[in-house]
C-alpha cells in the first residue's frame, strides 16, 4: 500500500500495467455513524431517552407526563416500568437493525435481540395494555392498543423467522418491529412543538388521535418503503 500525498497511509489509486485502464483500490468502508439513516435513527433513540427517562427516574409522581388515575395506586410504578423497558427496547432494537453489528459482532446481535424481545418489547407492550384502561385521555386508546398488537405480532414473527433460519424474513419483520417501537415518537415531537410555540391553538384531542394513529402508521410506511428500496442488496447480504 502506498501513501497518499497527505501521508495518511490511505490507499492510493494504482495504475494497471495491462492496457490503459486504471484500478482504484477500495478504501476502508465508512463507519455506521457515517450512514445518514443510521445517524438519524440514533438521534431519534437518544431523543426518546432524554424525553422520557429523566422525569420518571426521579421518582416524583408530579413529573409524570401523563395524568395518573387516583383509583390505581400502582399507576405511576407501571408508567415508570413501561418507560424504562420501552427505552431499553429502542436501544436494543437499534443494535438489531445495524448491519455493522450483525456482520462484525454476531454475538452482540443475538444477545441484544433476545433482550429486545423477551425483556423489553413484549413486557413493554403488556404494560401498555395495563395502562390503557386507566388512561385519563378521552382519545387515542384504540390506536395505541392496535399498535401494541402489531408490535407483538411483528416481533414474534421476526423471532420465529430467525429460528427457522429465514433471515430475509427475519430482517423484514424486525424492521417493522423497530418502526412500531417508535410509534409514539412523532406525538412527542408534536408535544414539544406545542410547548415551543404556545401561540398554536390546536385541539388536544386532535393531537392525541394524530399521535396514536399517525405516528406508527407513518413509521410502518417509511419502513416498508425502505425495505422495498433495499431489498435486492439485502438479499445478498443477509445470510
Amino acid at each position: 500500500m502506498t501513501q497518499n500525498r497527505e501521508g495518511t497511509g490511505a490507499p492510493a489509486t494504482r495504475v494497471g500495467h495491462r492496457g490503459t485502464g486504471t484500478r482504484r483500490v477500495a478504501g476502508p468502508k465508512p463507519g455506521w455513524w457515517q450512514s445518514p439513516w443510521a445517524a438519524a435513527l440514533a438521534v431519534i433513540v437518544v431523543f426518546n431517552l432524554l424525553y422520557a427517562l429523566p422525569r420518571y427516574l426521579s421518582g416524583d409522581r408530579e413529573q409524570s407526563r401523563i395524568p395518573l388515575d387516583p383509583g390505581f395506586s400502582q399507576h405511576f410504578l407501571v408508567v415508570v416500568l413501561h418507560a424504562v423497558l420501552g427505552n431499553l427496547a429502542l436501544v436494543t432494537v437499534f443494535l438489531q437493525v445495524l448491519p455493522w453489528v450483525r456482520r462484525h459482532h454476531p454475538r452482540l446481535h443475538r444477545v441484544s435481540g433476545r433482550i429486545y424481545i423477551f425483556a423489553a418489547a413484549l413486557p413493554t407492550t403488556v404494560l401498555a395494555f395495563v395502562l390503557v384502561p386507566h388512561s385519563q385521555a378521552p382519545f387515542g386508546a384504540f390506536g395505541l392498543t392496535l399498535s401494541g398488537v402489531l408490535w407483538i405480532a411483528t416481533t414474534l414473527l421476526g423471532y420465529r423467522a430467525v429460528r427457522q433460519r429465514r433471515y430475509v424474513d427475519h430482517r423484514r419483520w424486525m424492521v417493522y418491529s423497530f418502526a412500531l417501537s417508535l410509534g409514539t415518537t412523532w406525538g412527542r415531537v408534536l408535544a414539544e412543538l406545542m410547548q415551543a410555540f404556545p401561540g398554536l391553538h390546536v385541539s388536544i384531542s386532535f393531537i392525541l388521535e394524530l399521535s396514536m394513529w399517525g405516528s406508527w402508521v407513518m413509521n410502518l410506511l417509511l419502513a416498508h418503503w425502505w425495505l422495498e428500496h433495499t431489498a435486492p442488496r439485502a438479499a445478498q447480504l443477509v445470510r
